[in-house]
């Protein structure tokens, strides 16, 4: 506290005094069971209470029956939901955090429930991935919600919470929408200006103020910009957070963008911290309620400086404190070095529209960080030192085993190291010295430079439970060795290799794509030094089985670099000094091209020990999250 006086000093909302400035923002979670209060949900939010956190924003709670956001989200829209709720805010309480509701109406973003009606919206206006044209709600129903809205605030009072957020940012929901320009079109008392777009947030307001009295919270999520053509703007918003104060909300909750411009609410890993901290900044200067920021505040000097600096009276921290539920407590203790790093990737969220729970890259264990004790000690041999290897190895010395981990490199990391090399991924080195630390602390012993061979295991590690974890190794395509100059995207990334200035790499994966953004100018400007980069892919698509803000920043990236991207491009010919592809039945043929760069996938280094668990790439090749997860749960149970 010492370190962050401005970040854990009280703060005064409404009638209630919260015990410091970290709040935590909605995340879905999935965790809910047809809507009701499961105990994953209870420990999901008590441990982030337990960790420290002054204020928990609950993720959306859906205030009517018909329309759901998500099939695992919370709802409150009759008394039944009630009990499970007075559960959950008890189990908040319990340390001393408050805790609201993000009541919700998802209208034209519900999720397609086998029976849902035809959704509704404020205009006949849907979102960009809409299957079917909305109906526009019309103003009897409106009246019906907003007295919905406002039973759900009394139902979420009775079950003793402190408040409700109402949710009106990023064209998001029924409320964002009909604020938004980009989705009211009506011409009636609800629609055209400004104040009439605000106008049905205002009646919510109104009704949960007089179901609630004045001792609940009220809060409003908005974007204070919206950074898109016939958006809202920062001054649009200024105006409407005066008109939230003067209504009687007890703070303000400031966001950006919305879900129309990709990137834009919630950033790319690698972007700039607290995105939204000058929208934040503006309009607090205007106001005399507290206002908060959120978004890629990441670390707890980033929320130091906002406060301390008046950009923000609070900061909300949202995947930082899913990826560590300690977050709070640790920088308290002034233990920074001890907060698992979150990297912005997004795979937290990945999963929930497929019905998923949430998930974390770095934190295999999203709900606890409980390891449970070994029933029977072993010693245990970790081959490789890369994520899953130092995963492996800190879980096992967690479970009471003797653990020796192996690396024959000089430094711990394996392919981490290089994929944190390309913009935007620098936080991946966060990730490393993290885990490594870990081991140190928990006294794993530690070999570099070791490469385990055959013999060792037959001598000095006879009696070890051997754990693979030696990762992969990129392809090659040996018929195209033949060219010139050819070395793999690794090469490249590690340093060990030096390519030309007119560069072709052969596959639009995620490493192609990102070591065409690290060789590539950053800016198009045809200086003569400046790098000509084509990446060809065979598919009809960059980055499969990626997606949302980081697929989309580096795509963008690369367009903005003049990369060349050639998609459904066959590579049928290579010799020394041409690169021949098809596209689309026409031939095409490069000769200027001094190197050919090889990103078309893995394949897992052989295992020398046959009796190994087998884990990470080495097993079968995937992605960060799929290593660390399968390491924390192969060794958790063995």
């Amino acid at each position: 506290m010492q370190q962050y006086p401005h970040l854990f000093s009280p703060i005064q909302i409404g009638k209630t005094t919260v015990k410091n400035r970290i709040f935590m923002p909605p995340l879905s979670t999935n965790l809910a069971d047809k809507g009701y209060v499961t105990d994953a949900l209870i420990e999901h939010y008590s441990n982030r209470a337990k960790g420290g956190v002054g204020l928990i924003v609950t993720e959306v709670t859906t205030v009517e029956p018909v329309y759901t956001y998500l099939p695992g989200d919370m709802s409150i829209y009759n008394d039944t939901y009630i009990p499970g709720w007075k559960k959950l805010v008890d189990a908040v309480h319990r340390y001393d955090t408050k805790i609201l509701s993000q009541l919700f109406h998802p209208a034209y973003m519900a999720f397609p429930l086998p029976g849902t009606p035809q959704l509704i919206a404020p205009s006949n206006v849907g979102p960009y991935y809409a299957k079917a044209a909305p109906r526009a709600v019309t103003v009897e129903e409106l009246h019906t919600i907003v007295r919905q809205f406002g039973e759900a605030a009394n139902r979420f009072q009775q079950a003793g919470g402190d408040g409700v957020e109402i949710q009106a940012a990023h064209a998001h929901g029924l409320l964002g929408g009909f604020l938004t320009p980009l989705y009211n079109k009506r011409t009636d008392e609800y629609g055209g200006d400004l104040d009439a777009r605000l106008r049905l947030t205002l009646e919510v307001i109104a009704e949960v103020r007089k179901q609630c009295g004045e001792d609940f919270i009220i809060d409003v999520r908005i974007s204070g910009d919206e950074y898109s053509d016939g958006g809202l703007t920062l001054n649009d918003m200024i105006y409407v957070s005066k008109q939230l104060e003067a209504a009687g909300v007890d703070f303000i909750h400031v966001s950006g963008g919305n879900t129309i411009k990709r990137g834009s609410s919630m950033p790319a890993p690698g972007t700039s911290p607290a995105p939204h901290a000058h929208a934040a900044q503006e309009i607090r200067r205007q106001l005399h309620i507290p206002v908060s920021t959120v978004a890629r505040i990441n670390e707890p000097w980033i929320a130091e400086e906002l406060i301390a600096n008046g950009k923000t009276d609070i900061c909300m921290i949202g995947r930082p404190n899913l990826c560590d539920s300690e977050f709070a407590n640790k920088a308290a203790a002034g233990r920074t070095d001890d907060i698992r790093p979150c990297i912005g990737c997004g795979r937290c969220l990945t999963g929930i529209m497929f019905g998923k729970p949430i998930s974390c890259t770095v934190n295999p264990s999203v709900q606890s960080d409980t390891i449970p004790p070994a029933d029977e000690k072993k010693k245990v041999l970790v081959i490789g030192g890369g994520p899953a290897g130092m995963e492996a190895a800190y879980v096992a010395k967690m479970r009471g085993h003797e653990v020796v981990l192996c690396e024959k490199e000089a430094e711990l990391g394996g392919l981490l190291r290089l994929a944190a090399v390309p913009i935007g991924k620098q936080e991946l080195c966060k990730v490393i010295k993290y885990m490594a630390g870990r081991l140190r602390q928990a006294g794993v012993e530690v070999r570099c430079n070791c490469e385990v061979t055959p013999a060792m295991l037959s001598s000095d590690f006879s009696d070890y439970q051997a754990i693979c974890t030696t990762g992969a190794k990129p392809k090659q395509i040996e018929a195209f060795a033949c060219f010139k100059q050819t070395m793999t995207a690794d090469d490249i990334l590690s340093g060990k290799g030096f390519p030309g200035r007119k560069v072709v790499i052969l596959g639009g994966g995620s490493v192609g794509c990102e070591t065409a953004d690290y060789l590539a100018p950053l800016i198009d400007d045809r200086f003569p030094a400046n790098r000509e980069v084509t990446v060809i892919e065979m598919t009809d698509t960059l980055m499969a089985g990626e997606g949302g803000p980081a697929k989309s920043a580096l795509t963008q990236r690369l367009m903005r670099k003049g990369v060349n991207l050639v998609l459904n491009g066959i590579v049928t010919n290579v010799d020394e000094t041409t690169i021949t592809y098809q596209k689309d039945g026409v031939e095409h043929t490069i000769f200027d091209a001094d190197t050919l760069v090889f990103a078309v996938g893995y394949t897992p280094v052989p295992v020398i020990h046959k009796k190994a668990v087998l884990i990470g790439d080495c097993d079968k090749v995937g992605n960060l999250k799929d290593a660390i997860t399968g390491a924390y749960t192969a060794v958790k149970n063995l």
